[in-house]
């Protein structure tokens, strides 16, 4: 088959994308014939999150805001858990540095793996996608896109498409009685972007997901007065500091006054929504369209990546995530090869069937560990059928096991722990200052270590 006639189209430059055009620039390096990739990125710049933008609501051409990202985000995992098998950190920065860099430092790793490759040429920034199609008789994806800098939509024909828009930019936002009489601010996590606005307040946080840990410990550093954890199902259960509680799923608000399930209260000045984020691909046809909960075996996806319904349509990091950049590729070189007919999927029973073992098995997870394991089995199980340079995933575990165990210690000291990376086996260095001390995030603060 000549493969150079073959047209495919990546949707989002965050890292699942990047991942996708290094995929194939790595291919094409080594002597392959690789089809014509165009990559639609809806911001001005690639990262997805890692991105950062102060805007929030609409961006300047009307388009939701994608970004998530706030100014004082530091790693909330080990770096060791997220390296890129093919371009360490100690590559990109000439030296080791600690194990929880700041998103600026995470961003321009991101960015120097992807210039070296030189795809950048491929994508289309300030292109939305705005609709996606598949039409049976020629076997090929009309997909529609919307050029933002000259407001015009074009429609054309690709072979394949592979959807990387992430699912962390469509909040999922929950209403509360008495909302609508609050004499106060109320946020989703999706717009928060600096802890500083809420020095010296009261902070309501709904729910116990990272960003609830995240953006607690953010207010917690940068000077609130109280932070009040409230839960559906069970607190967090770390060793918080002496102005932070946890208390059940919060009931109604009157005023200030915040009234929890158990009958206790609270006074609050800033309610904030960590209550995640929706799988949204408005742009695809109801057909091609991901239906899924955010879990670790996503629902209609072979290998976790091919879309049951229509094989020649994969989607990218849509799990719920332990591993991050280092999983979205062992996805981008496993569809690349697919892509390449280097890998056949198989009927869609035995495609249906795969899915329902992974499903199955995930339901069996005991807790957090073995859930990180399960990760790190589809990362390997994955690697293992491609040419992505293979690396220690058990110690990438470990590194998360590690991470786990540190959190439990001390919730606002665990980013000062270090750990071996798996890629070069050099031990990250203590960082210059620790996290709560920490103010200043910026780049040039923390390389000179």
């Amino acid at each position: 088959m000549d493969t150079n006639k073959k047209k495919i189209a990546v949707i989002g430059a965050g890292p699942s994308g990047l991942a996708q055009l290094r995929a194939f620039q790595s291919a094409a390096q080594s002597g392959t014939d690789i089809p014509e990739v165009v990559c639609f990125e809806k911001q001005d710049n690639w990262g997805g999150l890692w991105n950062y933008s102060w805007r929030t609501g609409l961006d300047e051409h009307g388009e939701p805001v994608h970004g998530s990202m706030y100014r004082y985000l530091w790693s909330n995992g080990p770096k060791e858990g997220l390296e890129f098998a093919d371009y360490s950190f100690e590559e990109h920065f000439g030296k080791q540095i600690a194990s929880y860099p700041p998103r600026a430092v995470l961003f321009d790793y991101i960015k120097g793996r992807v210039e070296k490759a030189d795809v950048r040429q491929w994508i289309r920034f300030k292109t939305p996608v705005r609709h996606v199609e598949y039409d049976n008789s020629s076997e090929q994806f009309s997909v529609t896109s919307h050029d933002l800098e000259n407001d015009q939509q074009t429609t054309e024909m690709f072979d394949h498409v592979i959807v990387a828009n992430g699912h962390f930019s469509t909040p999922n936002v929950p209403q509360f009685e008495g909302f609508e009489n609050f004499n106060g601010r109320i946020m989703h996590a999706h717009d928060f972007r600096d802890a500083v606005e809420f020095k010296d307040k009261r902070v309501l946080i709904i729910g116990t997901s990272y960003s609830a840990e995240d953006i607690g410990s953010q207010c917690w550093k940068y000077g609130c007065k109280s932070v009040t954890v409230s839960h559906r199902t069970a607190p967090m259960g770390f060793n918080w500091p002496d102005n932070w509680s946890e208390v059940p799923l919060l009931q109604k608000v009157q005023g200030n006054t915040a009234t929890f399930k158990d009958g206790s209260s609270a006074e609050v000045d800033v309610i904030i929504l960590c209550t995640g984020y929706k799988h949204n691909f408005p742009f695809m046809a109801d057909d091609l369209k991901l239906t899924t909960a955010n879990r670790l075996a996503a629902n209609d996806l072979y290998k976790g990546v091919t879309f049951v319904h229509n094989p020649r349509l994969f989607y990218l990091g849509m799990q719920d995530q332990w591993y991050t950049f280092n999983m979205f590729d062992a996805q981008a070189w496993y569809v690349r090869d697919a892509i390449l007919g280097k890998l056949n999927a198989p009927d869609k029973n035995e495609m249906l069937k795969d899915i329902a073992d992974r499903v199955t098995k995930e339901d069996a997870l005991e807790d957090d560990y073995a859930c990180i394991k399960y990760q790190g089995d589809y990362v390997k199980e994955l690697i293992s059928d491609t040419d992505y340079p293979s690396f220690d995933v058990d110690g990438a575990n470990e590194a998360f096991f590690q991470w786990k165990k540190h959190k439990k210690e001390n919730i606002m000291g665990f980013r000062d722990n270090c750990y071996r990376s798996v890629i070069t086996g050099t031990m990250a260095p203590v960082h210059h200052t620790k996290w709560v001390d920490a103010m200043d995030d910026s780049f040039e603060s923390y390389i000179n270590n």
